[in-house]
């Protein structure tokens, strides 16, 4: 049975479907949130609210959109919602990098992966969670979540150009918090 036969069921309110659709979501969905909010307990909360908001909300899915793409607004947007009532303070972006002649590092990959430092792995989730929710949530469906600068530009609400302005903006940050780590340590040592 593709999706979309499994969508049209659970719009006509088969539990089955509403079942297999949260299960085939949830560990992406609670990624997601995980990565966003850097709290398993919120992370939970919005995974919860995604999957009540698309009970809601089904009937309303026109499928002009991919699925995945509308699931994944709901819980982009849940996320947000839960870091604004938490009224963080965040690091501002610089405007410009500070060598711009430097080559981007490919942060296709979740870089803590490939790290096996695990006070660079700390030094790299601190440096994520530095970033304001503007750019860190497109850093986490971009580089981590693997997803094109289309659908992050739909899921945001946002578009093409703006995400590849945020993601830049992200990656300068990271690599700055990263370079400032190593250069630090280099003294130290």
């Amino acid at each position: 049975m593709t999706e979309t036969d499994i969508i049209k069921k659970a719009k006509n309110g088969d539990h089955d479907a509403l079942t297999e659709l949260v299960s085939s979501y949830s560990e992406r969905i609670y990624n997601l949130a995980l990565r966003i909010l850097r709290n398993r307990e919120d992370a939970e909360d919005v995974l919860q609210e995604t999957f009540l908001t698309v009970l809601q909300k089904l009937d309303t899915f026109d499928g002009r959109s991919n699925f995945f793409t509308w699931l994944y607004r709901i819980a982009t947007n849940a996320s947000l919602m839960k870091l604004r009532k938490k009224k963080l303070v965040f690091t501002e972006l610089p405007d410009s990098p500070r060598h711009p002649e430097e080559k981007f590092v490919d942060w296709s990959q979740d870089p803590s992966l490939n790290i096996q430092n695990k006070e660079v792995k700390k030094i790299i989730d601190e440096s994520i969670s530095q970033l304001s929710e503007i750019y860190r949530t497109v850093f986490i469906l971009r580089d981590i979540e693997n997803l094109s600068i289309k659908d992050t530009s739909k899921i945001l609400n946002i578009t093409e150009e703006n995400v590849k302005i945020r993601l830049r903006r992200a990656r300068l940050f990271l690599r700055e918090k990263i370079s400032d780590y190593y250069e630090g340590s280099e003294v130290a040592a």
